[in-house]
């Protein structure tokens, strides 16, 4: 049965565990105590005031000095300066806890997973050299990706979907096909319709001797699975891990960082990526906030490689004690040779500071010629970010940024519309997708396109694990770049004059939030 029948005949839902709901609340009193230690303590040492003053005043200095010297981003440092000056006790608390740049054990586990993974991603110089002979002037980009681990590959098909329902038709037309292994991993895990029908699908290979492996990030799929999900999924034969469990972290904000990664691979051949999650809404079976809308692409060829390899390393980094062998994951047939070029990359924060995936984005930015189209969820970006698309603008690149009408985060969109004023008057085109909630992450020049899981904001470029694939091809990029056009004849064009006439509240408001927009 399609999703288009599905429609029809099942009503989709958007279900809230109530053991994930008391998981969550346990975790979020945790968190509330820590924070009234804190105060507990300054209410304490209040007699104390002369000395624990001159003692903070000391410290401020000492951590200021330490953030402007820290190569950390630049909104990070001014968040933090405004709380310890708004805090002056509690403020350089947190700070100590949650700020500091130490390196922490999760970082190391994931360093270790990763550079495990990278050992099997090798660069064919072939490949580069017929990539030279098509894109002499993006040779500097493949190379950049190239040194951070991630390889061009040939020889590839790609298919493009503008909705999340076509991804998971193919999605399921090709599990259906599958003889050897199956790997999934998806941020939101929402038991529904569309989970049932996974599930339905999976169970079925796994019968037919199948190897599943399962993969999903905790906080993503805590509220909306049941208690006993994981294992239950295990006593049907599921090989499953759940990255970075919010429990053991209440003392730490790792439990921020998050595994935002959506991929499916199929006997090592074929591969899925794209903004969606395995949840109704993502499908619309369910309306959440209007239409929603998400992209995807099928990928068969060399770069599935990539996307097996981003995988194992986030199931390594699941669960330590267990390694994995690569190698039985291997394509298991030989591609017809093409010149569909693609790079599978990926990030997170056990990177940071280096961020290849942000870096890349400016490297679009900067390579565009004429055209520069980016769909996201969330505008809140870096001054670099927003300067850096406003110099393209003015430089005569039709810049042009399609967000959504209709918002998830009512905060988010406040700062989103804020970030809208420069780029308008720099020329940059802002569409705002009318009916409804567009998720889609991509970005589009005239020669390439990248398709994937980040966002273009803080939370996706510093705290989240994503991954995406950037494609060069014309075929491709038009196919793309229709479907962008498309999408903004029916979206709102913001305009100057338009954004000029917000309310004066709403105008003090955001400036507000800007201050704090790394730690939303």
């Amino acid at each position: 049965m399609e999703i288009k029948e599905v429609k029809e005949a099942v009503k989709g839902s958007i279900h809230k565990n109530l053991s994930g709901v008391f998981h969550a609340s346990i975790v979020g009193i945790l968190v509330l105590i820590q924070f009234g230690l804190i105060i507990y303590l300054s209410y304490v040492l209040r007699g104390y005031t002369v000395y624990i003053y001159s003692f903070l005043q000391v410290l401020s200095v000492i951590i200021i000095i330490a953030l402007v010297n820290d190569n950390r981003n630049v909104s990070y440092k001014i968040s933090w300066i405004c709380i310890i000056a708004a805090f002056p006790i509690t403020g350089h608390i947190m700070y100590m806890l949650w700020g500091n740049s130490r390196i922490k054990k999760m970082d190391k586990v994931v360093l270790e997973k990763l550079a495990k993974g990278f050992s099997y991603l090798e660069q064919d110089p072939d490949v580069v050299e017929d990539f030279q002979e098509y894109y002499p002037d993006m040779l500097r980009m493949t190379t950049y990706l190239n040194t951070n681990h991630f390889p061009l590959y040939k020889n590839n098909q790609v298919d493009y979907y503008p909705m999340a329902e076509e991804a998971f038709e193919a999605i399921f037309e090709e599990i259906d096909k599958a003889k050897k292994f199956i790997l999934v991993n998806f941020f939101i895990i929402g038991e529904g319709a569309l989970w049932d029908r996974m599930h339905k699908s999976l169970l079925t290979k796994i019968n037919e001797g199948v190897k599943v492996l399962f993969l999903y990030d905790d906080f993503g799929a805590m509220l909306r699975t049941s208690r006993h999900f994981k294992r239950n999924l295990e006593k049907e034969g599921f090989e499953v891990r759940v990255f970075n469990p919010i429990h053991r972290y209440t003392d730490k904000l790792y439990m921020n960082y998050r595994s935002h990664q959506k991929i499916v691979v199929i006997d090592g051949n074929i591969g899925f990526t794209g903004g969606m999650n395995l949840a109704d809404e993502y499908v619309n079976l369910v309306p959440r906030f209007g239409l929603w809308k998400d992209n995807a692409i099928r990928l068969e060829g060399d770069a599935v490689w990539g996307l097996t390899v981003t995988f194992l390393q986030m199931w390594e980094a699941s669960e330590a004690s267990r390694p994995v062998d690569y190698e039985q994951f291997r394509p298991t047939k030989t591609f017809q040779s093409s010149n569909v070029f693609c790079q599978v990359f990926s990030d997170g924060p056990a990177n940071n500071p280096r961020n290849p995936m942000e870096d890349f984005y400016y490297q679009m930015i900067y390579h565009a010629k004429k055209v520069l189209y980016i769909t996201t969820p969330y505008l809140i970006i870096e001054d670099s970010m927003r300067d850096a698309l406003a110099t393209a603008a003015a430089g005569g690149v039709d810049v042009r940024i399609i967000t959504p009408y209709i918002p998830d985060k009512k905060n988010v969109k406040i700062l989103t519309y804020y970030h809208y004023g420069v780029l308008l008057e720099a020329g940059v085109r802002i569409f705002e997708y009318k009916p409804g909630f567009i998720h889609a992450k991509t970005m589009l020049t005239e020669d390439s396109a990248i398709v994937g899981t980040m966002n273009m904001d803080y939370r996706s470029f510093h705290l989240h694990y994503e991954c995406g694939v950037w494609i060069c091809n014309h075929e491709i990029i038009s196919e793309i770049k229709d479907d962008l056009l498309a999408t903004m004849e029916e979206s709102h064009e913001v305009v100057l004059e338009e954004w000029k006439t917000r309310p004066l509240y709403i105008k003090i408001y955001e400036k507000v939030l800007n201050v704090f927009s790394t730690l939303m």
